[in-house]
């Protein structure tokens, strides 16, 4: 019973952390887009190709895996439990719905709850990542100089107080709910749509053709639909007390979407979208592609 129970937790968990590993230098530049404008303000963002070179060039090629571990920490537990709780809730709507599929906006329901319940859990180990990867864009004598995951959050601990470890939490909340609609409940939907119009039964799971098309719909949407509170999460995460004022830059989610808004007008809230979207859609496609794979693996060994 516990091993059929834990079958969408073990698997989701392990398809979402091979994913991060792959994709982990792109969701680097990612981070330093969004950040680009708050430090420094009037300047054009540069591109993905251009934030990745100065990035090797000034801190080697092994820097573009700054923040690995905890971008493996916060999988382990936040891609662990949004899509193991989301898979757990569809399947007990499927039976309550007596075996028939649910619909959309039912998905939808599914994916906010389990997107929020694990945003809940994990964002310790997101306010580690963010700052482990934007630290090297401060000023020399401003950097944090964290030596790893564990040394983040202890120092943000012991420095700021337990309370800092959730610094962005409702931005990130709905980053979470939005990139589980985005990303799990539009694939699932995409699926029944992308097999009526393949013709595929689904009798032993999707066919190849399926998955990559509606795992490549759910890359687009979950970067849609996620990026705007994304920058907003990243912005108040980073966050570090002004010397000058010896005020925090932003008071909270309202004010930093006001400021992004006043200084980079409505597509600040976009910046980086290149790079975001080169992350979602890969990390999309490939927890969706791999988990397959992981759980008929999983199946064969315990059941």
């Amino acid at each position: 019973m516990f091993v059929k129970q834990a079958e969408p937790f073990v698997c989701g968990g392990s398809a979402a952390t091979f994913a991060s590993c792959i994709i982990h230098p792109i969701d680097l530049a990612k981070v330093r887009m969004q950040l680009y404008g708050q430090l420094n303000p009037g300047k054009p963002v540069p591109g993905f190709t251009t934030i990745i070179t100065n990035i090797v060039k000034s801190d080697g090629i092994t820097s573009v895996y700054k923040g690995v571990d905890a971008a493996i920490g916060r999988q382990m537990v936040y891609g662990t439990a949004r899509i193991g709780l989301h898979r757990t809730f569809s399947d007990k709507l499927v039976e309550h719905n007596d075996g028939k599929p649910i619909n959309f906006f039912v998905k939808t329901l599914s994916g906010m709850a389990s997107g929020s319940i694990a945003v809940c859990i994990g964002t310790p180990f997101d306010i580690a990542l963010v700052r482990l990867q934007s630290d090297s864009m401060a000023p020399v004598n401003e950097r944090r100089n964290y030596k790893n995951v564990f040394d983040a959050l202890i120092r943000t601990t012991k420095e700021e107080g337990f309370g800092a470890l959730y610094k962005g939490l409702a931005p990130n909340i709905l980053r979470g709910m939005s990139m589980n609609v985005g990303m799990l409940a539009c694939y699932d939907q995409a699926k029944e749509s992308v097999a009526k119009l393949l013709n595929d039964p689904m009798e032993n799971g999707p066919a190849l053709p399926t998955k990559l098309g509606s795992s490549a719909v759910a890359g687009f949407t979950a970067a849609l639909f996620s990026l705007p509170f994304d920058v907003v999460k990243s912005r108040l995460m980073a966050q570090k007390i002004n010397i000058e004022t010896g005020k925090m830059p932003y008071e909270g989610i309202g004010d930093c979407a006001v400021q992004i808004f006043k200084k980079e007008g409505p597509l600040g809230f976009f910046a980086g979208f290149s790079a975001y979207y080169s992350r979602c859609a890969p990390h999309a496609m490939i927890i969706l592609l791999s988990i397959e794979s992981i759980t008929q693996a999983y199946k064969s060994t315990f059941y």
